[in-house]
């Protein structure tokens, strides 16, 4: 089980993202438009620096639902390895099977 503390810090940051996601997307369309002014452009990226740290998409730690794992993580069933392989075992996760060769 992940600390407490580092599984809210990312919840945190998962939300600022959410509520700057708009503005960082706009912003960037600016910033990488080759058409556009390099002045506008410049703005743009200077605007994006003063965007909180946690507002950017890329802060944000893939972690387990069940334990808050960080490695060893699987995004098609958003679970660490462990917990992965523990569920399918029981049969808790529909259409995975220990595979056998």
């Amino acid at each position: 089980m992940a600390k407490l503390s580092s599984v809210n810090k990312n919840e945190k940051r998962r939300k600022m993202v959410a509520k700057y996601a708009p503005k960082y997307a706009k912003l960037k369309a600016i910033a990488n438009d080759k058409s556009a002014d390099e002045t506008d452009r410049l703005m743009a990226r200077l605007k994006m620096a003063e965007l909180p740290r946690n507002g950017n998409p890329t802060r944000i730690r893939n972690r387990c639902e069940l334990t808050g794992r960080p490695r060893g993580y699987y995004r098609k069933f958003r679970l660490a390895r462990v917990m992965l392989r523990d569920l399918a075992n029981k049969g808790l996760i529909p259409g995975v099977t220990k595979s056998s060769w």
